[in-house]
């Protein structure tokens, strides 16, 4: 299997509407011939800092600029994240992902909480990952040492779009973030987010960036909006259950070996479009009834649901 840097937008647009059965079929035989045996990993989401962030993203319920119901809250304490952390293990997620509602990682104290929780989480055998906006090279070097497993930083869509969404942060911005993820040695967990007003061809646009990534990302979240009320999103309608699926299909084709998260907007999907996204290839959901400050499936109905599908899960790593 060739694994491609130089898709062209007019490729990724002919795959986004290639007839849904031939987009499973090709997505399908990519998904089997990277990824053998159909394991699924999951994946826990915790904020640590929730509210109160400087930047202006129109979707987020945790911005400043917005009138939702997300205030700024003070950040966990270390061992009340681990023992979050380690509940999660028992549950059976094997990722382990920490939040904070920032423009840029603080250093001082909060930098410092963030590491021990980072060797903490390591030490218990589960990946680690951190959410916390923009970073410095000494920052990410430092996360790095610590043992983080992944950064994420989403692009959220096309380069377009993005002005229609975030003004206090350029795209640019956004990849300079990235490559900083990148020289520390730290995998990077990068996506986007559909059903924001955007048109197919900024779907296609945002997978086309992801795509000539080199390397790909080693994780891919695929978020559906939830509509937050007191955001200027809110009054947004539901996104298809099946334009996700053609996300999820088109991003497996994209980048064969990158862990393709179900991620945001979950929720909103009945067991049959969820199983869908997993024959699309999606390899990863999270996990726990919270994401962020949305909700999400509980874990028993995950377990229904995995069961159901007749995919295996990824278990986690002993300590």
């Amino acid at each position: 299997m060739i694994t491609r840097h130089d898709w062209t937008r007019s490729e990724i647009q002919a795959l986004l509407e290639l007839p849904l059965m031939d987009l499973l079929w090709q997505a399908q035989q990519v998904h089997r011939e990277a990824n053998p045996g159909y394991e699924v990993q999951l994946a826990s989401l915790l904020s640590v800092k929730t509210g109160g962030c400087e930047e202006d993203c129109a979707y987020c319920p945790q911005s400043m600029h917005n009138s939702s119901d997300v205030t700024g809250q003070p950040a966990l304490a270390v061992e009340p994240v681990l023992a979050r952390a380690r509940a999660a293990k028992e549950a059976g997620a094997q990722r382990f992902c920490m939040g904070w509602a920032w423009r840029e990682i603080r250093d001082g104290a909060p930098f410092d909480a963030m590491l021990a929780m980072v060797r903490g989480v390591r030490e218990l055998g589960l990946e680690a990952c951190v959410t916390a906006g923009m970073l410095t090279d000494q920052q990410a070097s430092r996360l790095a040492e610590a043992g983080l497993t992944a950064y994420n930083h989403n692009l959220d869509t096309s380069p377009e779009h993005y002005d229609r969404i975030i003004t206090t942060r350029t795209y640019q911005e956004r990849l300079e973030t990235l490559a900083r993820v990148r020289r520390s040695g730290i995998t990077l967990c990068c996506g986007g987010i559909i059903g924001m007003g955007e048109s197919s061809d900024d779907r296609a646009g945002l997978l086309e960036v992801l795509a000539n990534l080199n390397p790909h990302p080693e994780s891919v979240p695929i978020n559906a909006l939830v509509a937050v009320e007191g955001t200027p999103l809110e009054e947004l309608p539901a996104v298809d259950p099946l334009a996700l699926v053609r996300m999820v299909a088109t991003a497996r084709i994209l980048m064969p070996h990158s862990r393709v998260r179900l991620s945001a907007g979950r929720e909103q999907l009945n067991r049959e479009a969820q199983i869908l996204c997993l024959l699309a290839g999606a390899d990863s959901i999270f996990y726990g009834d919270t994401l962020l400050t949305t909700g999400n499936p509980d874990v028993a109905a995950d377990r229904a649901l995995l069961a159901a599908a007749g995919v295996r899960v990824r278990e986690p790593l002993p300590c």
